[in-house]
C-alpha cells in the first residue's frame, strides 16, 4: 500500500463511478473524442459513491472506539465533600445499562465488519449495506436512550455532588457519530438504487489504506492506554487522554509519567504512534487535496466554461466560436481578406485563438478552485478553533472559571501542538471532548497549511520572484517584458494584458523544472504562435498541404527505412526558413512551437512516428506539475490521430450546456448523432476547444490523454495488419485444403 503516492490517478476510480468506459462499441465508433465526461455528472454523486463510504469507513471505527470507552467505566461519579472533580469516585451503573451498552457495541462492530467486507468485495452490496445502516442506527438509538436515562432517572441528589464521568461523554460522542455515518450510507445506497453509480465500491488503494490506518491507530492508542494505566496506576480513561495528548505531540504535562518503566515504554510507544498518526494525516491530506480536487476541478471548469460560452454568445463576439467555411472569408472584418481566401488558414487562426481562450478558462477555474479550497479549509479550522474554545470554556467554567479568551488560548496552543501546559482541562467533559476534538482539528490544520502553500505562499513566492526580475535579478524574458508583466499583474490585466498564459508553471516551480534534451531542442526549434496566422501560412509556400494527409496505404510499396526524426527535421527546416523571413524589417518576431507540415509518406514511417511520439509523451508523464502543451504541439498530435485543425468540417460552435438524457446522465453518442446532436455516423465528431468534448476538459493530464489516443491509433494500425494477415492466411489455407481434397479425390 503506497499511501504517500500523491500522484496516483483518480481516473482509476472515476472510470467505474461514472461508467465512462462502459460501452466499448461507442469508444470504437468515436475513437478520438470519446472523452471522460465526468464534468457532466453532478459532483455530489461522486461524494455519495466514494467520499461518503470512505468517511463512514473511517469514522465508524472511531465511533466504536468511543463505545469501548463508554463501556469500560461507570457513567456516574460522586465528588466527596471538600475535594475536587479529580478525586471523584465511581458509582456502579445498573446491570441493564451495562448490558444494553455491551449489546450496542457488539452491533456496531458487526456493522463495521460488514461495511469493510463489502468494500473488499467479500459480501454483496445488497446484503452488507442494510446490515451496516440498521446496525449503526440501532447503536445510535440505544446510546441516545442510555444517555437520556443517565441524565434523568439515574441522576442522583444532591446534584452538585454528582457528575457524569468521561465514559458518559464518550457514549454521547459515539451516538452522534453512529447517526452521521449511518445517514451518509443511506444517501450512498439511495444513489445506487437510483442508478447514479454501480451497486459496489471501487475505492482506490489510498482510500482503503486510510480506513485500515485509522483502525490500526485507534487500536494502538487504546491498547497503549491500557498498558500505561496499569504501569502508572491511572484510571483507564485518563490514560486514553494521556495517550491522545502524547501521540498528537501536544504534551500538556497535566498527566505525566512517574515510573521508570512507564518512561522507558513511552519512547517506543510514542515513536510508533506518531509515525502511524503521520501516515493517517498524510492519507487524509492526499485524499482531500489530490484525489477529490480532480473531480472538483472538472466540475468548476465545466461551470466556468458554460458561463463563458453563454456570456460570449450574448455579444457580437460570439461568432468567434463558429467554424470558418470558405464562404465566410469576410467573417473577420479586421483581417487581411487576401490571406483569408483559403479557409484552412483562417480556421487554423480561429482555432488557435479558441485554444487560448480555453487556456484562460482553465487558469481562472484553477485559481478559483485553489482559493475556494483555501476558504473552506480556513473556515473549517476557524469553526473548530472558536467553537471548540467555547465548549472548553463551558466545561471548565464550574471548576476553573475559564473565560472565553482562556478557551481560545487553550484551543489554539493545542491545535498547533504548542502545548505550554499553563492551563489544562480538569473536568471529565473537557478531557473527553479534547480526544474527540483533536481527531478533527489537527488533520484540518494540516489541510489548511497545504492549501496555504498553493495560494498565499505561492503568491508571496511569485511576487518575490517578480520583484527580483525588475530589480536586481532580471529574468530570461528580459527587463522590458518583466516590467510589462509586473504592471499587468499590478493592474489586474488592465495594462499590457497578456493574450496567453504560461504553458509551464511560473516562479520557482517553472524555473526548477528539469531541462530535458527535448526541452532544449524545442527552444532551438521554436516557432511563434503566429505561424498559425494567415500571414505566416501564406509564407509557408506551396509545399504546405491545405488538407490533412491520411496515413499512406501499405500497397504504395514505398520504403520505410527513413529515419523518423528526419521527418520532423525536414518540417523544421522549412519552418526555419519562414522564421528567417519573418524576422526581416516590417515583420514580427517568432517564438513558440511548430507544426510539421507533412505526415510520413508510407504507413511504416507513420507507425514509427507514432512510436517515437509515444516515447516522448511517456517521458512527459514524469513532469511535476503535469506538463501543458502548446497549441502547435496539440495540432501536431491531433494530426497524428486523424484530426486536422485547419479542417472546419470537424469543428463546431460549442453548446453552452450539454443536454443530458432523461435519466440525468451525460449524453452518449448514437449511430446518427454525436454527443452534441451533430450528425456523425462513421465520421468524426464535431467539437470545439471550448466545448465539453475538448481534450482540455478531460480529467486526465494532457500527456495521459495524448498518450491514450496515440496508443489507440497505433493499435488500430497494427490491428489492420493482423486482420489482413489472417485474411490472407485463411485464403491460403482454403486453397491448400481444396488442393489436398482434389489430390485425395484423384488418388481414390
Amino acid at each position: 500500500m503506497e499511501d504517500a503516492d500523491l500522484n496516483e490517478n483518480i481516473a482509476e476510480h472515476t472510470e467505474v463511478v461514472d461508467n465512462v468506459h462502459g460501452n466499448k462499441d461507442q469508444e470504437e465508433a468515436h475513437p478520438v473524442f470519446h472523452a471522460q465526461e465526468v464534468h457532466l455528472d453532478r459532483t455530489r454523486w461522486w461524494f455519495a459513491s466514494a467520499a461518503f463510504p470512505m468517511v463512514a469507513g473511517t469514522l465508524g471505527p472511531v465511533a466504536s472506539a468511543f463505545s469501548i470507552c463508554a463501556l469500560v467505566k461507570p457513567w456516574r461519579q460522586r465528588i466527596p465533600p471538600g475535594s475536587d472533580v479529580t478525586k471523584a469516585v465511581f458509582i456502579h451503573d445498573p446491570s441493564w445499562l451495562v448490558a444494553i451498552n455491551a449489546v450496542q457495541l457488539a452491533i456496531a462492530v458487526i456493522a463495521n465488519c460488514f461495511l469493510l467486507l463489502n468494500m473488499t468485495k467479500r459480501v454483496r452490496f445488497s446484503i452488507a449495506q442494510p446490515i451496516t445502516i440498521v446496525g449503526w442506527y440501532i447503536s445510535s438509538i440505544l446510546l441516545i436512550a442510555l444517555c437520556a436515562t443517565a441524565g434523568g432517572p439515574l441522576l442522583l441528589q444532591p446534584e452538585i455532588e454528582h457528575v457524569w464521568s468521561q465514559a458518559f461523554y464518550y457514549g454521547l460522542f459515539a451516538a452522534v457519530l453512529y447517526f452521521i455515518v449511518a445517514s451518509l450510507m443511506v444517501i450512498t445506497v439511495w444513489g445506487a438504487q437510483a442508478g447514479h453509480y454501480p451497486h459496489h465500491f471501487e475505492l482506490t488503494m489510498s482510500q482503503r489504506t486510510l480506513m485500515l490506518q485509522t483502525i490500526a491507530f485507534l487500536t494502538y492508542l487504546l491498547l497503549g492506554a491500557l498498558v500505561f494505566s496499569h504501569v502508572e496506576n491511572w484510571l483507564y480513561l485518563d490514560a486514553v487522554y494521556w495517550a491522545d495528548v502524547t501521540l498528537f505531540t501536544v504534551g500538556l504535562g497535566d498527566v505525566s509519567l512517574e515510573t521508570k518503566l512507564g518512561r522507558g515504554l513511552m519512547i517506543p510507544y510514542a515513536l510508533i504512534g506518531i509515525t502511524t498518526l503521520g501516515l493517517v494525516i498524510g492519507s487524509i491530506r492526499s485524499l482531500m487535496l489530490d484525489r477529490g480536487k480532480d473531480r472538483l476541478d472538472a466540475r468548476m471548469l465545466e461551470k466556468k466554461r458554460r458561463r463563458f460560452v453563454r456570456r460570449l454568445m450574448r455579444t457580437s463576439e460570439g461568432d468567434v466560436l463558429k467554424p470558418i467555411e470558405e464562404k465566410d472569408a469576410d467573417y473577420y472584418p479586421d483581417w487581411n481578406h487576401d490571406a483569408l481566401q483559403k479557409s484552412p488558414k483562417a480556421e487554423l487562426q480561429r482555432r488557435h485563438n479558441e485554444f487560448h481562450l480555453m487556456r484562460k478558462i482553465q487558469d481562472q477555474a484553477s485559481r478559483k478552485r485553489r482559493w475556494m479550497a483555501m476558504g473552506v479549509s480556513t473556515s473549517s479550522w476557524a469553526v473548530l478553533w472558536l467553537v471548540g474554545a467555547k465548549i472548553f470554556q463551558e466545561c471548565e467554567a464550574p471548576y476553573q472559571h475559564w473565560s472565553y479568551f482562556d478557551g481560545i488560548y487553550f484551543s489554539f496552543q493545542a491545535m498547533t501542538t504548542i502545548g505550554y501546559g499553563d492551563i489544562t482541562p480538569v473536568s471529565n467533559s473537557a478531557k473527553a471532548f479534547f480526544v474527540f476534538w483533536s481527531l478533527l482539528a489537527l488533520p484540518t490544520l494540516t489541510v489548511l497549511i497545504s492549501n496555504a502553500g498553493d495560494t498565499v505562499v505561492k503568491g508571496i513566492r511569485d511576487a518575490t520572484v517578480l520583484l527580483g526580475n525588475i530589480t536586481i535579478l532580471p529574468g530570461e524574458r528580459g527587463y522590458k517584458m518583466d516590467i510589462k508583466h509586473f504592471l499587468s499583474k499590478l493592474s489586474f490585466g488592465v495594462l499590457f494584458a497578456e493574450e496567453t498564459i504560461h504553458e509551464s508553471p511560473p516562479g520557482f516551480l517553472g524555473a526548477a523544472q528539469p531541462r530535458s534534451d527535448r526541452d532544449e531542442k524545442n527552444e532551438e526549434e521554436s516557432i511563434d504562435d503566429e505561424l498559425c496566422s494567415p500571414e505566416s501560412q501564406e509564407n509557408a509556400g506551396e509545399n504546405a498541404p491545405s488538407e490533412p494527409r491520411a496515413p499512406p496505404d501499405p500497397s504504395s510499396g514505398q520504403s520505410s527505412g527513413a529515419n523518423v526524426r528526419n521527418i520532423r527535421k525536414s518540417a523544421l527546416s522549412k519552418l526555419k526558413g519562414i522564421k528567417d523571413k519573418t524576422k526581416q524589417p516590417g515583420t514580427r518576431g517568432i517564438s513558440g512551437g511548430h507544426i510539421p507540415d507533412e505526415l510520413p509518406k508510407t504507413r511504416a514511417e507513420y507507425r514509427l512516428v507514432l512510436i517515437d511520439e509515444i516515447r516522448r509523451i511517456s517521458q512527459d508523464l514524469q513532469h511535476t506539475p503535469p506538463r501543458k502543451y502548446t497549441y502547435q504541439e496539440w495540432a501536431w498530435y491531433l494530426r497524428l490521430i486523424g484530426e486536422d485543425e485547419s479542417d472546419p468540417s470537424t469543428h463546431r460552435k460549442p453548446p453552452a450546456k450539454p443536454h443530458p438524457t432523461s435519466d440525468g446522465k451525460a449524453p452518449q453518442p448514437t449511430e446518427k448523432h454525436g454527443t452534441d446532436g451533430i450528425k456523425s455516423g462513421n465520421e468524426q465528431e464535431q467539437w470545439s476547444w471550448v466545448g465539453h468534448l475538448s481534450p482540455l476538459m478531460d480529467t486526465r493530464d494532457e500527456a495521459e490523454w495524448i498518450l491514450d489516443k496515440l496508443s489507440q491509433k497505433l493499435r488500430q494500425e497494427l490491428q489492420g495488419d493482423v486482420e489482413e494477415y489472417e485474411g490472407e492466411e485463411g485464403v491460403r489455407n482454403a486453397g491448400e485444403m481444396e488442393e489436398h481434397c482434389h489430390d485425395v479425390k484423384n488418388a481414390v
